[in-house]
C-alpha cells in the first residue's frame, strides 16, 4: 500500500468514479427526475421564506415568480421543467412507452412555461402552462402504474388521483379552508412526492422491468 505511487492511486480512483457514473437509461431517468424535483422542493421553500409577506394559504405558488423571490423560484421551476423533459426521453428509451413519454414531457414543458411566462404575461399564457403542468403531472403519476411494481404502483395511482381531485376543487373555487395557495399545494405536493419516489425507484436498477405497451 505504501509503495503505490500517487498517480496510480488517482488513476484508480478515477476509474472507480467513471464506473459509478456509467448509468443505464433507466438510472439516468431516475437521476434527472429525482434531482430536478428535489432542487425545486428545496428552493420552493427558500422562495417562500424570502418574502415575509408571503402566505402559503392566501397566495398562489406563482406569486413567488413576481415577488422578491422571483429569481429563486423562476430558476428552480425552469430547471425542474428541463429535468422532467429530459427524464421523458430516458423513460422512452427504457420502457418504450410513447404515452408515458408524452405525459411526462408535457408536464416538463408546462413547468418551463410557468417560469418563463410569469403571472404578468399576456394572453393567459401563465394560466395555460400552469394547467398543463398540473394536469399532465397527475396523469403521468396515474399512468406510471404500467411501469412500476407494487407497492409503489398503487401509491403512484393514489397520488395522481389525489392531485387531480385537488385540481378539480381548485378550479371550482372550493378550497376547504386551506385558501387558494393551500389547495394549490394539494395539487402540487402529491406529484412532487410521486416524482421523488419514482426517481428513486428508477435509480435502483431492475434486471427485468415490467413490460409496457408501445
Amino acid at each position: 500500500m505504501g509503495s503505490e505511487r500517487p498517480e496510480s492511486i488517482i488513476a484508480a480512483r478515477g476509474t472507480r468514479l467513471s464506473m459509478r457514473i456509467n448509468l443505464t437509461d433507466r438510472q439516468w431517468a431516475g437521476f434527472f427526475l429525482f434531482s430536478g424535483i428535489g432542487q425545486f422542493a428545496i428552493f420552493l421553500t427558500v422562495a417562500e421564506a424570502i418574502d415575509p409577506t408571503y402566505s402559503v394559504s392566501t397566495n398562489y405558488i406563482s406569486d413567488l415568480g413576481v415577488s422578491a423571490a422571483a429569481p429563486v423560484f423562476n430558476t428552480a421551476i425552469i430547471l425542474v421543467g428541463l429535468a422532467v423533459l429530459t427524464t421523458s426521453w430516458f423513460l422512452f428509451r427504457t420502457f418504450h412507452d410513447r404515452i408515458l413519454m408524452i405525459l411526462v414531457a408535457l408536464a416538463g414543458i408546462g413547468a418551463v412555461g410557468v417560469g418563463v411566462f410569469t403571472e404578468y404575461s399576456p394572453d393567459g399564457l401563465h394560466s395555460l402552462f400552469s394547467l398543463i403542468t398540473f394536469l399532465f403531472s397527475a396523469l403521468a403519476a396515474i399512468y406510471g402504474f404500467r411501469v412500476i411494481r407494487p407497492p409503489l404502483q398503487y401509491i403512484s395511482v393514489l397520488l395522481g388521483i389525489f392531485s387531480l381531485a385537488a385540481l378539480g376543487l381548485y378550479v371550482s373555487g372550493t378550497y376547504l379552508g386551506l385558501g387558494p395557495g393551500g389547495m394549490e399545494r394539494m395539487i402540487v405536493w402529491p406529484v412532487l412526492v410521486w416524482g421523488l419516489a419514482f426517481g428513486g425507484y428508477l435509480l435502483v436498477e431492475s434486471p427485468s422491468p415490467p413490460m409496457s405497451a408501445k
